[in-house]
């Protein structure tokens, strides 16, 4: 079956509406941060980086002053409050012509997917050619700076996507995301081979996106909150808009014993909490759980009853939206599986590298313009406590949704 036109519409304003919601979103994080304020209206590349970045792609940095210095500049990591706009939209916008009926054809759902991905992956190339640019930086009294002043030749960073290696994973982002939509939403038609999988996959997948978007959402009130009171309210807004997430879900993480691993080193480091920037600066790697953050505050122990009610809430939720046939042991099955993937997704995506460093005629860094940011996870002392807690999460609420379990009752013969 071949995309028809109304499939083509349907494709268009997905893609219109997913990349309008990052670039806003994307702007007003800057705008934020100051970035508004960069000469030779360099403002919407810097935009315009940002939304290849969130939609998977990757963008290279690069410096130098001339003949004086070589630049060693690398950036990853994922503005994932820019990214979650963008998917929530996008995915909102590909189920909803499809809310009409149970079932549909592998080819239909094709025809419906294929104009996206292909319009989403033209956008992202109009996005990678317009992300860059290149900057002058402020070296101040440095050695740098003083012999650049004698010579006219001042220090640069620019930036720019990297096409071939944006497109490759931009496609990676768009086909996880549609498949990640059609495993949460209820409501949206599976090929009837797979209806079966339903009560197995489809409460699961939808508690946990439920409780990771609780995690965003209360972290944007304790944000909003701190932006309120504690000063420096365009910073902390800068941060809720662009990278969100990438400090709820590691917090999210904490509450049930995980741990990252990282380092900031040099003037650049983590915006906020100054709790995880203090644990993080040290002369060797170190390890970020919540005994190591209990060390420096003991709030942080509110991670673990935050994660544990959460956690329970979402075992729950499975259990209410699952057929009244399925056991306890196997909701405790389908949940363990469901937090440790989106664990393992939250680990991917959320880790952070930094690098930026100058060095005067080859022979060593300036002092003041270089710094080194990381955090990664412990992947399986992570992801495995996330199947644990899942699978006791899954099996206690499903005892607790015992009373709750009415409406939509089946039987073990009805369909699901």
């Amino acid at each position: 079956m071949s995309p028809t036109p109304k499939a083509w519409r349907d494709a268009l304003a997905a893609v219109v509406a997913g990349f309008a919601v990052m670039a806003a979103v994307a702007a007003a994080g800057l705008a934020c941060a100051g970035a508004g304020d960069l000469p030779g209206g360099a403002f919407p590349h810097v935009v315009a980086a940002v939304v290849v970045m969130a939609a998977g792609g990757w963008v290279e940095l690069s410096g130098g002053a001339g003949f004086l210095a070589g630049a060693d500049a690398s950036l990853s990591v994922l503005p994932l409050s820019v990214s979650l706009a963008g998917a929530l939209t996008a995915g909102y916008c590909f189920l909803r012509p499809l809310h009409n009926r149970a079932v549909a054809r592998p080819r239909e759902l094709l025809a419906r997917a294929a104009p996206l991905v292909l319009l989403w992956l033209v956008a992202l190339t109009g996005a990678a050619f317009l992300a860059r640019r290149t900057f002058g930086i402020s070296t101040d009294d440095s050695p740098l700076g003083r012999l650049g002043e004698l010579i006219d030749s001042a220090p640069t960073v620019g930036f720019r996507a990297d096409l071939p290696a944006t497109l490759l994973y931009g496609l990676l982002w768009i086909l996880g995301l549609l498949l990640i939509s059609l495993l949460v939403s209820r409501r949206a038609p599976l090929p009837a081979g797979l209806v079966r999988f339903h009560a197995a996959v489809r409460p699961a997948a939808f508690a946990t996106t439920l409780l990771l978007l609780a995690y965003v959402v209360l972290g944007l009130g304790v944000g909003l909150v701190a932006a309120a009171t504690q000063g420096h309210g365009a910073r902390t807004l800068a941060v809720l808009l662009l990278g969100l997430p990438n400090l709820a879900w590691p917090a999210f993480t904490l509450g049930f014993g995980g741990a990252w691993e990282g380092r900031v080193e040099g003037p650049f480091g983590l915006p906020m909490p100054q709790l995880l920037d203090r644990v993080l600066r040290g002369p060797d790697l170190s390890t970020v759980d919540v005994a190591s953050l209990a060390r420096q505050d003991s709030r942080a122990w509110w991670l673990v009853a935050v994660a544990a009610v959460l956690l329970l809430g979402a075992g729950v939720v499975a259990a209410v939206r699952s057929p009244a046939h399925v056991r306890p042991w196997q909701h405790a099955l389908h949940l363990g599986v469901a937090l440790a993937l989106a664990t393992l997704t939250v680990c991917l995506l959320a880790r952070v590298q930094a690098q930026f460093g100058l060095s005067l005629l080859g022979i060593g860094d300036v002092d003041g313009l270089g710094g080194t940011v990381r955090l990664t996870p412990v992947l399986w002392r992570t992801v495995g406590l996330a199947l644990l807690w899942g699978a006791v999460a899954g099996f206690l609420g499903a005892l607790l949704a015992r009373p709750l379990h009415r409406r939509g009752r089946v039987d073990e013969s009805a369909p699901v």
